[in-house]
Formats: C-alpha cells, structure tokens, sequence
C-alpha cells in the first residue's frame, strides 16, 4: 500500500540500463503514470519496507529487554514474597 502525500517534488538523476529504461517505460504507460513516477512509487515501497524493518527490529529488542525485566522482576520478588507452597 502506498500513501501519497501532497509534497513539493525535487528533481533526481538516475542512469539506469536500456533495458531498465525500457522496463519503466511499459510499466509506466500499463499505470497511466511516467517513468519518473514509477521510480517514485517503487521508491516510497522500498522507504515502507526499510521502516517497517527498522520497527520490527525495534520491538525484537523491546521484547529481550521485557524479557529480562521480568527475569529480574521474578527473582526480586521471590525474595521478597513468601512461597506458598
């Protein structure tokens, strides 16, 4: 899913292969959109997927510091509260 936003756009130089060039051309005219568009979509899908690994990331080092804290947590309360057994 790509969301676009009403921003300004900024110019941006790309040499690509013939056979890229090409590529971006037929799949431009099969959206109704340019080569330029194109580059920009699969640019805005390539900056989701990076953000959205990062997040990932992100909350795999959240869950081992939990994890931790409740490792700590259970041993401090364990000394401090009697068994029931």
């Amino acid at each position: 899913m790509v969301v676009r936003t009403m921003t300004r756009k900024a110019r941006l130089s790309v040499t690509v292969s013939p056979e890229l060039k090409a590529a971006a051309e037929e799949i431009a005219k099969e959206n109704n959109t340019t080569p330029s568009g194109i580059v920009s979509q699969c640019l805005e899908e390539l900056t989701q997927k990076r953000a959205r690994k990062l997040m990932e990331e992100g909350y795999l080092a959240m869950a081992e510091e939990h994890r931790q804290f409740a490792k700590l947590s259970a041993r401090a309360t364990a000394e401090v509260v009697p068994s029931w057994d």
